[in-house]
């Protein structure tokens, strides 16, 4: 018996074909369509505790950012696109995004100051795959809010516990720093938001 073989789709293919008004989630993982399974509760509540605190801290600095409903980030070497739980945008560097105006989706790294992820059981792609996609488009600040402590033992510790996972942009390449309890945030983003690792894992408790 001779087995179909799969047939990756470009992520222009992919930006065509995502329905409007779905209500569903989708990113791309290798020319393959991926529906995001609907988030939990905990999940959401941390999600909204730190897009509120974000957009405080950006509106009260002046600074020209603003965060998406729903958009994509473009990978620059594999058929990949993904929507972030979080993405920070840069509004004047949007002029430089060919994909923006159409489809919601960026693709450069100046135009992303900080992108989140809350991490729930797909968690080998917020540290293994995004990490390095994120990276390679030069993406400055990248978090990892793992509340549930479901990384792996070499990502969050033995024993496990709730970490968040600060990767930075250090010539080219990511270096990370993890906060975790009463421990307060180290953003280059935001240097002066004061808020701890614990306070945003309470907010899902």
């Amino acid at each position: 018996m001779t087995q179909a073989l799969f047939k990756p789709i470009t992520v222009e293919d992919f930006l065509q074909w995502i329905p409007e008004n779905s209500g569903k989630r989708y990113e791309l993982h290798n020319g393959a369509i991926v529906e995001m399974s609907e988030p939990s509760g905990e999940h959401e509540e941390v999600t909204g505790l730190l897009n509120t605190q974000l957009v405080v801290e950006f509106t009260r600095l002046k600074l020209p950012y603003l965060i998406p409903k729903t958009a994509l980030i473009k990978s620059a070497n594999s058929d990949s696109a993904y929507s972030p739980d979080i993405l920070i945008l840069n509004k004047p560097a949007l002029t430089s995004e060919e994909l923006w105006t159409k489809y919601s989706t960026v693709e450069r790294g100046n135009s992303i100051p900080l992108v989140i992820e809350v991490t729930s059981t797909n968690w080998r792609d917020d540290y293994y795959k995004k990490q390095g996609e994120y990276e390679e488009i030069k993406i400055p600040e990248y978090w990892i809010v793992d509340y549930l402590g479901l990384g792996g033992k070499k990502n969050i510790g033995n024993p496990k516990t709730p970490t968040l996972s600060i990767y930075q942009l250090v010539n080219y390449e990511y270096q990370v720093d993890t906060f975790r309890g009463d421990e307060p945030i180290i953003s280059i983003t935001f240097p002066e938001l004061n808020l701890t690792a614990k306070q945003i894992f309470n907010a899902a408790f």
